[in-house]
Parts: C-alpha cells; structure tokens; sequence
C-alpha cells in the first residue's frame, strides 16, 4: 500500500482515519500481549499499537517478532491516547495507530552502536554514517543545513542574484594550500585539481556581465585541521 503519511504527521483531527505509515522500529515493548512499537522516520516518532484482539494475531506476531532497525510498513486506525498516557515530548503525542497490518520490509542485524549512544568515537560513527545520519541530531543538522540554503537561495534571487555552479575541475594555480590531484585519463601525466576557492571563476562570471552572482561553492584543500 502507498504510504499516505509519515511517522511524525498524524494529529488528533484524524483519529478514526485508516493511514499507512512506514519507517524503521525504534523501541519494542510487549505488555502483557499487547505490543507497542516506536516507529521513527526523518520526521519523527509514531506509537503503533499491536493488540491481537483488534488487530489479529497475524499483525501480532510481526510486532513480536520485531526488533530494532527493522523496517515496517504498518496499516491502521488513527486513535486518541488514553488521558494520563500522552506523549507531550513528541509531536505525535496525542495519537497512536491501532494496526491492522504489519509488513515486516526489511530485517536488521544489531546495530553497532545504538542511536541515543552520546559515547560513540567519531571512527565509528563515520565507519557506519548511514546510521549515525539515522540519529535525531543529525537529522535536525540537515534540516538546518537544508533550511538555511533554501532561505539564503530565496533571499539572493530576490534580490536578482543568479545562481550559477562553477567547474569542480580546474588547472593548478599558485595558492598558499596544497592541492587535491585529480588525474587526467586522456592526458597521461597529467592532473587536474580540485577548486580551492571559485575565486578565478567568480571573476570570470563578472568579466561575462553575471555582476550579481552566489553558489554555495565546496572548497578543497589537501591540508590537515589546525587550532587557528
């Protein structure tokens, strides 16, 4: 079935609507038969409940047999949390879905750190990036990053600033920087670079007649990290 909303978009105003949701198990906890999982996509979290009596054994047993990082696809009801058992730490709170299917997607092995983990070492975390990026502050730094260009991009046109991308390929210049070599397959001994600043590039655009111009430009230097 077509995903008809993400985790973190059912409100209380839909409650008794059918939707399907899908996204990786969070956090699993069986009380007493009945299951409860934290489902989590980029938007946030949705409590899925997995209670055989209204939703079959079937849709039972794939809750039960789930475990963190697996990936569901669950259909169900939309209904208000009982009073005392809101959530108000989550934007989706108030709601919960009742199931009445559950497609287990895609098993998982253990992670090898899991997402809340604070002490996890930088090697780590970059040796597994896609499920570091799978962790809330990460995803909140992308929505910053995305959010950011988006607004400066809105800001610039504007104001009739075009955008334009400069190469990523160039010939070597003497800068203060050591350069990154990009060999040239066709030339043997031969090397392009990688742009340090699109500074030539900049002044190319504004001898054609672009006097208004931005891109946000990646700059390359094969240097290491210093204090200053």
């Amino acid at each position: 079935m077509r995903r008809t909303h993400y985790c973190g978009q059912p409100r209380l105003h839909e409650v008794g609507q059918t939707v399907c949701v899908k996204g990786w198990v969070n956090s699993r906890r069986d009380h007493g038969g009945v299951i409860f999982l934290d489902l989590r996509d980029r938007t946030g979290l949705l409590q899925i409940v997995a209670d055989p009596e209204r939703g079959g054994p079937a849709v039972h047993a794939v809750a039960d047999e789930s475990r963190a990082e697996y990936v569901l696809e669950v259909v169900g009801t939309v209904a208000a949390r009982g009073e005392g058992l809101e959530n108000p730490r989550l934007e989706t709170g108030q709601v919960e879905i009742i199931a009445q299917e559950i497609t287990l997607l895609c098993r998982a092995e253990h992670p090898p750190f899991e997402l809340d983990d604070t002490e996890v070492g930088l090697e780590q975390r970059l040796r597994y990036r896609f499920i570091d990026l799978r962790r809330p502050e990460m995803q909140r730094n992308l929505r910053i990053r995305h959010d950011a260009a988006r607004a400066a991009r809105e800001h610039l046109s504007d104001h009739g600033f075009l955008e334009i991308e400069t190469p990523l390929l160039l010939r070597a210049t003497p800068e203060g920087a050591r350069d990154f070599l990009v060999p040239c397959r066709l030339q043997p001994g031969t090397s392009y670079v990688l742009p340090q600043s699109p500074q030539l590039m900049k002044q190319t655009l504004m001898a054609a007649g672009c006097d208004r111009y931005f891109q946000l430009a990646r700059c390359l230097r094969d240097e290491d990290l210093r204090a200053d």
